[in-house]
């Protein structure tokens, strides 16, 4: 486990996240603690439900816990996944837009669990790197009119031209 897990709270459904997730990106779900069969457990759980997932992504650590419906995720705190090119942006967005997940603006979008992620090519976050303070500024205004990024248009304004 990493020194420092994000720990994501769940009503439920740690252990199905941990592993939806673990199928989008690979990696591995590493252990599953299960609430004691012998003891008070918090509604609405019960005896041998899942209380905690480890799982692994991109060699990084996270926990899945089931801490029940007191608590729900905001875009306080999403996600950010920065994809080698638009095939992979496409291919996540899907995979994490599907069975009840929506798209948001700018990149972002929450997943049917209601954790919100930011896909982004490495190659658009090199550009905001430059200092290129016009390219970025026409960058940004092409992302505001965005769900789902689209490399080739983000690219093509911050240059100055239409893709």
């Amino acid at each position: 486990m990493s020194r420092i897990s994000p720990c994501l709270w769940y009503n439920g459904q740690a252990e199905e996240a941990a592993r939806f997730y673990v199928s989008i990106f690979g990696g591995s779900v590493d252990f599953i603690n299960r609430f004691p069969e012998d003891q008070p457990t918090p509604a609405p759980f019960k005896g041998g439900d899942v209380l905690m997932v480890e799982f692994t992504l991109f060699g990084d650590s996270y926990q899945a816990l089931n801490g029940g419906p007191k608590f729900g995720f905001t875009e306080a705190v999403s996600l950010s996944v920065a994809c080698k090119d638009q095939a992979e942006i496409d291919r996540t967005f899907e995979a994490l837009t599907a069975d009840g997940g929506s798209p948001g603006p700018c990149g972002w979008l929450k997943d049917k669990y209601g954790l919100s992620w930011q896909l982004v090519t490495k190659e658009i976050m090199d550009l905001y790197k430059t200092g290129d303070g016009p390219g970025i500024r026409r960058m940004m205004t092409e992302m505001m009119t965005m769900q789902k990024l689209d490399t080739a248009r983000m690219k093509a304004a911050f240059e100055g031209g239409r893709p």
